[in-house]
């Protein structure tokens, strides 16, 4: 069993839940080495004392703060241990939201489990969670982590807590500059969206059937060349990487392509994707505007289905 992170104890008003800090994901990632290209020998970097040129064990590195180029002050872990923080030893909740109110762009980096810590922690724990449940509040959170404070999200995870690690407001930059200028749209263009949409939608990220195919892949030329053989080529088909010219024809095909991916339709029926075959969004689009009706040349392609669209309109 891995080591706890962190340990310490939840505080939110008077009550203070005694618990530990574990990662909540693990990685698998392929791990590839640096390697001398013209003999494959190791790089290897060895950490040596820039005074006397020895090379030095973990055990005799510590840590610093460089004043300046000849003024370093050594910081041992026993004086973060003992700084002034609030949250050094503490999770500290300083509110609770609404769980709908928070926005994706601000979950930074790591998210971990919070164990009780011993039997007294328990029933303060579980009073915790079942709390956050019925009301569908998150708790927002300070807390002391590998050098720095930080703000998470505490919410529940199964029968267990979850924080989430939250980027402070200011590290979250403004979208403004980077918005692309007014387009217009058609309804039939915004109905063809939706119907994609609803074409793929699922009710949750564990309905998902998704592979990293990127690390199959690098597995397979590890032991490809490890066998002196060629890697399997990939299988499927390539993404169409060409500028789309007529929106409403690539919509129709991707409503149909998602629809044979489901099972809806069969991938050897012969039949072509039409407006008519799209299915109909379960919500309509939001107040429909009195767009100008823009004239046929808005269509490149000259295929018929956008113009039965419009007649049957």
């Amino acid at each position: 069993m891995p080591r706890p992170l962190w340990s310490g104890a939840i505080s939110f008003g008077l009550v203070t839940v005694p618990c530990r800090l574990e990662a909540a994901v693990e990685r698998h990632d392929v791990s590839l080495r640096q390697v001398h290209v013209a003999d494959g020998g190791r790089v290897r970097y060895r950490k040596t004392c820039e005074l006397d040129g020895r090379e030095l064990h973990e055990d005799e590195i510590g840590k610093g703060y460089e004043l300046s180029k000849d003024n370093v002050i050594p910081i041992t872990d026993q004086d973060l241990a003992d700084m002034p923080l609030p949250t050094a030893k503490a999770i500290e909740i300083v509110a609770f939201i609404d769980r709908a109110s928070v926005d994706p762009v601000q979950f930074g980096a790591g998210s971990y489990y919070l164990t009780a810590a011993g039997q007294v922690a328990a029933k303060p724990y579980v009073l915790l969670r079942k709390a956050l449940e019925r009301n569908e509040k998150v708790a927002v959170a300070k807390f002391a982590l590998r050098g720095r404070e930080r703000l998470g999200l505490l919410r529940p995870m199964g029968d267990a807590l979850l924080l989430s690690g939250l980027h402070w407001g200011d590290e979250i930059r403004s979208s403004t500059e980077l918005t692309p200028p007014e387009t217009e749209l058609t309804d039939a263009e915004i109905e063809g969206a939706l119907a994609l949409m609803d074409t793929l939608t699922v009710d949750s990220v564990a309905d998902l059937d998704v592979t990293d195919h990127y690390t199959e892949a690098l597995h397979e030329v590890i032991a490809a060349k490890a066998e002196h053989r060629k890697p399997k080529p990939a299988g499927g088909e390539e993404a169409a990487t060409a500028p789309v010219v007529d929106l409403m024809a690539a919509l129709e095909k991707s409503v149909a392509d998602a629809r044979k991916a489901r099972g809806e339709i069969s991938p050897d029926d012969g039949s072509e994707a039409t407006v008519h075959e799209m299915p109909k969004p379960k919500k309509t689009a939001a107040k429909k505007t009195t767009a100008k009706k823009t004239p046929a040349k808005k269509t490149a392609s000259k295929k018929t289905a956008p113009a039965r669209r419009r007649k049957s309109a």
